[in-house]
């Protein structure tokens, strides 16, 4: 299943939150031009795990290189991203996003005494689990059984994905005070509210006319803090940043609809179809016609 993302780049995420509140991917990136995924948040902890190939998973400014065998544990509201760095095929890069109310509810002391310092613990965006330490391989091995029982769902398996969760985090709790953890200062926090609200506005407004100077009065700030945020936390402006958007639609569009080029050109805000064709060939490495023609 693709990555969706509402305009607010919250990911949708198509659980019941009343009812079994954690939902299980896999194969994400296959859908994803060139194997690599946006940056996006949301409220919920995400798991994911290499399986084959080298990714890079971004959290906030850092940028995390997971092995074959390696997971990683994001902390909820964090700006996170991933991209295939080598492999022939894309990864197929396991992962759940859940709430820890999944585990006990939120008013419960279980919730309070276990889950909540992980989650409000702003010098810990993320969780590596690799494959040097003891109590990481035992991690690793309950979230691939978490993995198994949301993919088969067989009898009872609600109450099993609940055990390992349970003992994934009273893993993480018992070696809170080992984990490595990263000193956000206020100026790194507001960035990332920066960017958060200026990705969204270039996510609601993106088939708009959209200058520099709008994007940066949604964060409230001037046009080179607009670029500074970019720069620090995206690797490129804030101009770049809405035209790699406005391509990753028509890529999406060009792929589930018939619509013409030319219509998919000016819906993504492209006002030259030419423009479009170079800019689409410059990223993917293939025209959007040789796209639609080769069925990629």
């Amino acid at each position: 299943m693709a990555i969706i993302l509402d305009y607010q780049l919250r990911e949708q995420v198509p659980h019941d939150v009343e009812k079994f509140p954690i939902t299980y991917f896999c194969d994400e990136l296959a859908a994803l031009p060139n194997w690599a995924g946006p940056l996006h948040w949301h409220p919920d902890f995400e798991i994911a795990t290499a399986v084959s190939g080298v990714l890079d998973f971004q959290v906030g400014q850092h940028h995390v290189i997971l092995k074959a065998g390696d997971s990683i544990l994001v902390n909820g509201n964090i700006l996170h991203g991933i991209k295939q760095l080598s492999g022939d095929i894309p990864d197929p890069m396991p992962n759940i996003v859940f709430s820890g109310a999944l585990i006990a509810s939120e008013t419960s002391d279980i919730y309070q005494k276990y889950i909540q310092p992980v989650a409000n613990c702003d010098a810990l965006p993320f969780i590596v689990f690799d494959q040097k330490n003891s109590w990481h391989n035992e991690v690793n091995r309950l979230v691939k059984n978490v993995y198994g029982l949301m993919s088969e769902q067989g009898q009872c398996y609600e109450m099993a994905v609940q055990r390992e969760l349970s003992s994934i985090f009273q893993c993480i709790f018992s070696n809170f005070d080992e984990l490595p953890k990263t000193e956000n200062t206020r100026i790194q926090i507001n960035t990332q509210i920066r960017i958060q609200k200026m990705l969204s506005y270039i996510r609601e407004h993106y088939a708009e006319a959209v200058t520099l100077e709008e994007i940066a009065r949604s964060a409230n700030i001037s046009r080179s803090e607009a670029g500074r945020c970019f720069n620090a936390y995206v690797g490129c402006s804030p101009v770049d940043a809405l035209i790699q958007h406005r391509l990753q639609v028509a890529h999406r569009l060009i792929k589930d609809t018939t619509r013409s080029l030319q219509e998919i050109s000016y819906s993504c805000g492209f006002n030259s179809v030419h423009y479009f064709s170079r800019q689409f060939r410059k990223t993917y490495g293939y025209t959007p016609g040789q796209y639609r023609a080769l069925g990629k």
